[in-house]
Order: C-alpha cells, then sequence, then structure tokens
C-alpha cells in the first residue's frame, strides 16, 4: 500500500518530503524558463514584461505539480497535512530564492524579497500563495470527484 492511502495517517517526515518533492517539480520549471526569461524574453521585452510572460507557465508547472502531489501522495489525508505540504513547497520556494539572492547575486535579505517589481514582485508573491494552497485545491476536487 502507497503512504498517504486511508488508514496510514501521514507523518512530518512523509508530508515535508512531500512538500519538497512539490518545490522541486516546481523549482525545476522555474529553472528550466529562469534562462530563457533571462537571457532571451527580458531583454526583448523588458524584465516586468519577461516575469509577467512567465507568470502564467509558472501556474500551470504549480497547478500540474499540485495535482500529481494530491492525488498521488494524499489521499485518506485530512486537510491540515495537506495544507502543511503546500505551505512547505512554497516555504521552500522563498528559502531557494534567498539562497541564491545571498549566494549569487550577492544581495541582502531585503532586498530579494522587497526589491521586486510591484507588478511582477505581487503576481509572483500571489503565485507563491497559490503555489501553498494548490496541493489542498486538487486533493478537496478530487475527493469531491470519488464520493458516491
Amino acid at each position: 500500500m502507497r503512504a498517504g492511502h486511508a488508514g496510514r495517517p501521514p507523518t512530518v517526515v512523509g508530508v515535508v518530503g512531500r512538500g519538497l518533492l512539490y518545490f522541486a517539480l516546481v523549482f525545476g520549471a522555474g529553472f528550466l524558463l529562469g534562462p530563457i526569461r533571462v537571457l532571451w524574453l527580458a531583454p526583448r521585452v523588458g524584465e516586468r514584461s519577461a516575469e509577467l510572460i512567465e507568470a502564467p507557465l509558472m501556474l500551470a508547472a504549480i497547478a500540474l505539480a499540485a495535482r500529481w502531489i494530491a492525488r498521488r501522495w494524499t489521499a485518506g489525508w485530512s486537510a491540515p497535512p495537506v495544507l502543511a505540504l503546500g505551505a512547505c513547497g512554497a516555504a521552500a520556494v522563498l528559502v531557494a530564492d534567498l539562497a541564491v539572492g545571498l549566494g549569487l547575486r550577492g544581495m541582502s535579505a531585503a532586498q530579494i524579497f522587497m526589491d521586486r517589481d510591484p507588478v511582477a514582485g505581487t503576481v509572483y508573491y500571489l503565485l507563491i500563495a497559490l503555489m501553498a494552497l494548490a496541493p489542498l485545491a486538487w486533493r478537496w476536487a478530487w475527493s469531491a470527484k470519488r464520493v458516491p
């Protein structure tokens, strides 16, 4: 029986592990799209427009990853651990942003999180919030379809 099925309550390690898997899927998509945005798109249309063009693609990556995680790994889980899984994935994105900003770009923590374009930055933080909530939304949608 796969972990996460009914009768097997989630553990902290299981929730965090699946949250990190969720993060890896979404971060992987961003890792592939980032160079295209920075090296090809931004010089042509500007940084704000490039980030806004990338946003729907990242939303799709979040939705697909959350759907897969919710369907495959959260059967039988109540809402709190599924929400914790999403929050763990979203928090890992923020930690990765911090690590890249501090380590590779030489920025301060305040610069990393506060010096964003007002429009594209708002969209970015909305995507982070949606990332935190998406597994729970998919879990509810999937559970609703399975109820006789």
